[in-house]
């Protein structure tokens, strides 16, 4: 009879801190960088030296590279997931403070709801999700509207625009995900789409001018160390100790993330980088996460499929 095996608690616990603390704190290392380095040249850095560790990982250990028709699938997941996502967060991190940044972002699951609905037709709107996605925009309206008067200035618009278009593309990467031909592994898939990502932010760094902007000698070094944190511990410890846990643990209780990381943001941004917190951030924050917490919490109408890498990069995080 074979023994069964026991997994150390501690493993289990430092995984979790790890999704919960290291993805909500990215938001912060994104702010400080983006202060000196041009924002998509700073996702470009990141995701290009990741996507590089991580699929040369892959391939040290056997892992078969995508093939042709898999890599069409991986450039399309890795412009939606990394140039329109993670460039824009990147991007509206410039007028968003981080922790807003994120609550703004952790709205995801009620565009991936609405992406079931009209593309995969696998939810119905009941009531349920009616009321939590009204909750959800009453959260975001709640950050950008200038009429209520709850103290604190609301967010920059073009800000909550660039973050609300990211979530919208993160949401039906996440559908398309479903349907498109990928690597059966989760870590090769990942590490092609942060690589083909990086090479893509690179290029619209290039079109947008970014290179001519860039002086890396007069980058300080705080903005160094802040990409070092995004590169090492956001997203490569990070995403393993993601990768562990799925294979470890239910997807319900991995998914508690999407609204820790958001409480996580808010708190890391108000202690270490002095940003407010008024009444108009915890009301906001609290719609958002009661909208997360309803919608996330729905029963499943079908097996999830296979995770796509936005799923491992901080809700997103970032």
């Amino acid at each position: 009879m074979e023994a069964k095996i026991h997994r150390p608690a501690w493993k289990t616990v430092l995984a979790f801190a790890i999704i919960y603390f290291v993805w909500g704190s990215t938001f912060l290392a994104i702010r400080v960088g983006v202060r000196e380095v041009p924002p998509f040249l700073l996702a470009a850095m990141r995701f290009l030296v990741a996507g590089l560790v991580l699929y040369g990982w892959t391939i040290a250990h056997g892992e078969r590279s995508p093939s042709g028709r898999q890599w069409m699938s991986v450039s399309l997941l890795a412009i939606l997931i990394f140039v329109l996502d993670y460039g824009l967060v990147f991007w509206a991190e410039q007028r968003v403070l981080s922790g807003i940044a994120a609550v703004m972002l952790a709205t995801i699951p009620a565009f991936m709801a609405l992406s079931e609905i009209i593309f995969l037709r696998t939810q119905k709107l009941t009531v349920r999700l009616a009321v939590a996605l009204l909750i959800g925009i009453g959260g975001v309206a709640v950050l950008v509207s200038r009429s209520l008067n709850l103290g604190g200035a609301p967010i920059d618009r073009m800000g909550a625009v660039a973050l609300i278009v990211a979530s919208v593309s993160w949401s039906i990467s996440s559908a398309l995900t479903r349907k498109l031909p990928l690597p059966p592994s989760k870590v090769m898939s990942s590490g092609a789409q942060m690589l083909a990502g990086g090479v893509f932010l690179a290029l619209t760094a290039a079109a947008l001018g970014e290179f001519r902007n860039f002086h890396p000698s007069i980058v300080s070094r705080a903005a160094w160390l802040s990409l070092l944190y995004l590169i090492v511990a956001g997203s490569i410890i990070a995403f393993t100790a993601y990768v562990w846990l799925i294979h470890h643990e239910s997807p319900t209780k991995v998914g508690t993330y999407a609204y820790v990381n958001p409480v996580v943001a808010v708190s890391v941004g108000y202690f270490l980088g002095g940003e407010a917190l008024g009444l108009r951030t915890i009301l906001g924050t609290l719609f958002v996460l009661i909208s997360v917490l309803v919608i996330t919490t729905m029963p499943a109408k079908k097996p999830e499929a296979a995770v796509p890498v936005a799923d491992a990069a901080e809700v997103v995080g970032s």
